[in-house]
């Protein structure tokens, strides 16, 4: 099929049955695409929307955005994971408010130097919002041309990813690129589904060497799998008589980095003679609940919330960073979504 012919499929199919009312397809600003590009990666649709939709209403610019305290920015993600994203975005704000003079560059290179941002989201910012010819190779975009040329490999391998690169320009048209951006996407997230794709409406099949091997859920090939190493940890969820929880705001490398959540806990650590260390008061009435698993990319992280009480304490403890967290009456702060459960949960519990 004639890089021509493919373009002209796609288009004819996204006419009649692309996606046109998603929130970001609204006044399609590079500010508003790239906000929903970072938001996409690795996250549904359904679920990014009202992320989306609120993240827009609070931080309608770049300056907006910029502007904002990390703290804030955080809150906002709080729920959708994968949160060096929203740094990133928020890095990046400041750069462009302090080097671009508030305005997303326009340029290529200038986009990919900003933190967070791939050659593919660059190029789907550039083509979606401005009309620029760039290929872009998102997670759809991979499936569907691994699957239209039957190309053996995972798509993470550099081999596989050059030869799926070279794809992804080929097709891409001269005109009309966002609208076939759009579509490649669409076609992907709405018929070429990783799991039971929908074959007999691709405009595709005609040519499609998976399909005509009857092999379609075969690519793109899976990454080669290995078991995830297990961490553990204890997470103290510490209140004091006012029915507030101490909190701590993690460092900004790591694991939830720059989010707050309980303290950490040695497994072998004495939780009283802990707490008398770090804070010089006694705790009350330990307990532990029983543990939650949370999965990262490439690891479990088993977590055992460890439950005290501690009766009048100062507010401010010297040498402590951290807050007492009223749960009846939250402002505005990041949490990891296993932080937030369980901070739910004990506000639930007797006594809060």
């Amino acid at each position: 099929m004639t890089p021509r012919l493919f373009s002209n499929r796609l288009l004819d199919w996204f006419a009649v049955h692309g996606r046109r009312d998603l929130p970001w397809q609204v006044r399609p600003t590079p500010y508003r695409v790239w906000v929903s590009e970072i938001m996409l990666q690795q996250t549904r649709v359904t679920t990014v929307i009202p992320y989306y939709q609120r993240f827009l209403s609070r931080f309608p610019t770049v300056k907006a955005l910029a502007d904002a305290r990390l703290d804030e920015v955080l809150h906002h993600w709080s729920g959708l994971g994968y949160y060096a994203r929203a740094r990133n975005l928020h890095r990046a704000a400041c750069r462009i408010r302090d080097h671009h003079g508030g305005r997303f560059p326009r340029q290529f290179d200038a986009v990919v130097e900003l933190p967070g941002i791939g050659e593919s989201t660059a190029g789907a910012i550039l083509a979606l919002a401005c009309g620029q010819r760039h290929a872009i190779l998102d997670g759809n975009v991979k499936r569907v041309l691994s699957r239209f040329h039957a190309v053996d490999g995972w798509p993470g391998q550099t081999r596989v990813k050059r030869e799926l690169w070279t794809l992804a320009d080929r097709y891409t048209p001269a005109a009309r690129v966002s609208e076939y951006t759009q579509a490649i996407m669409d076609l992907g997230a709405t018929l070429c589904t990783r799991t039971s794709p929908d074959c007999g409406s691709c405009p595709l099949q005609s040519d499609c060497a998976a399909f005509a091997a009857g092999r379609a859920a075969d690519y793109p090939q899976s990454r080669p799998r290995k078991d995830l190493p297990v961490r553990k940890t204890r997470l103290l969820l510490l209140s004091n008589s006012d029915k507030a929880v101490w909190l701590e705001q993690r460092p900004p490398a790591g694991i939830w980095g720059g989010l707050w959540s309980f303290p950490d806990l040695g497994q072998d650590e004495d939780v009283s003679g802990w707490c008398r260390k770090r804070f010089g008061f006694p705790v009350l009435d330990i307990e532990s609940w029983p543990v939650v698993r949370h999965t990262f990319t490439h690891f479990h992280l088993d977590i055992t919330p460890v439950v005290a009480r501690t009766g009048d304490c100062e507010a401010v403890m010297e040498g402590v960073e951290g807050v007492w967290y009223n749960t009846r009456s939250p402002d505005e702060r990041g949490f990891a979504a296993p932080v937030q459960r369980l901070l739910e949960r004990l506000q639930q519990s007797a006594g809060h």
